[in-house]
């Protein structure tokens, strides 16, 4: 028992030595980061330019903006599936919560 109790309170003097922390290193990763931050934080000096190629024309894409009944029906019975399985979340989480 006095072995194990040597041994523990050897081991932790041994750490408790290793532990300093005076060395200049530490001093120089803060000032590193501070440095990254600043550059993130500087205004941006540059103005967007538009890309002609990005932009679609209506000749380009004559059905923008129509819409099938099809489609419709489909956006619906999506935007009914999405409101079924909310409402089911919603109940299962009040019933987790009652017990």
């Amino acid at each position: 028992m006095k072995f194990r109790i040597t041994a523990v309170l050897a081991t932790s003097l041994a750490l408790a030595a290793c532990g300093s922390n005076d060395n200049a290193s530490t001093e120089a990763e803060a000032e590193t980061v501070e440095v990254s931050a600043d550059e993130a934080m500087a205004p941006v000096e540059e103005e967007p330019v538009a890309d002609p190629a990005a932009s679609v024309t209506a000749s380009e894409n004559d059905s923008a903006g129509t819409v099938t009944e099809a489609e419709a029906a489909s956006v619906e019975a999506a935007g009914d599936n999405a409101a079924a399985t909310a409402e089911a979340a919603m109940d299962a989480m009040g019933e987790d919560q009652a017990q």
